[in-house]
């Protein structure tokens, strides 16, 4: 089996992520292998946004306060957990996916491009020897946190990649035999 399909058929999500994150460059291969996504009539339906550093912090921040707002009796756990989500990985991008009228390219579709975009983000991430997860919740879908990072009304988040290095072995996944996924018709 070539490396590639190695890649491919191995890639799972690390939940615990550590320094050191992606550079700079690394991060363009990995934006460069995402908007190799299927793209219909080339609408680009998707773009990302970078939170590194102490912006993590400032990201949580938000995310605690938009937490509050949409329920003001968050205990104090809830609260820090929603404070401390972006310190999770060294960096953390957000994926948006950025809707456009088009009379053959209906929304659902460029939502899955959105998708594709980010798995194709973190294949190439395990390619260059980083790791990483998907996540949304509740804020994903928050028009706040949208607003907050700058989002326009024809946007939403398709959700935040958490990229960085693996903190321990990748979890042992069982075995999927392809044919229980696979009919004929």
């Amino acid at each position: 089996m070539s490396d590639l399909l190695t890649l491919l058929q191995q890639r799972n999500s690390a939940p615990r992520l550590t320094e050191p994150g992606p550079a700079e460059e690394e991060l363009r291969e990995m934006i460069a292998a995402g908007t190799r996504a299927p793209d219909h009539a080339w609408l680009r339906p998707w773009r990302f946004i970078s939170i590194a550093g102490e912006r993590r912090e400032a990201f949580g921040e938000v995310l605690e306060r938009c937490l509050l707002a949409r329920n003001p009796e968050a205990d104090a756990a809830a609260r820090d957990k929603a404070r401390s989500a972006p310190l999770r990985a060294p960096l953390l991008l957000v994926v948006v996916t950025r809707l456009t009228e088009h009379p053959k390219v209906p929304a659902v579709e460029q939502r899955q491009s959105a998708g594709c975009a980010a798995q194709g983000i973190l294949l190439a991430a395990e390619a260059l020897g980083y790791a990483g997860i998907w996540r949304t919740g509740d804020a994903a879908f928050d028009p706040a946190v949208m607003q907050a990072l700058g989002l326009s009304d024809n946007e939403e988040i398709t959700g935040f990649l958490y990229l960085g290095t693996r903190a321990s072995a990748p979890k042992s996944l069982p075995g999927l035999n392809p044919q229980d996924f696979l009919s004929h018709w």
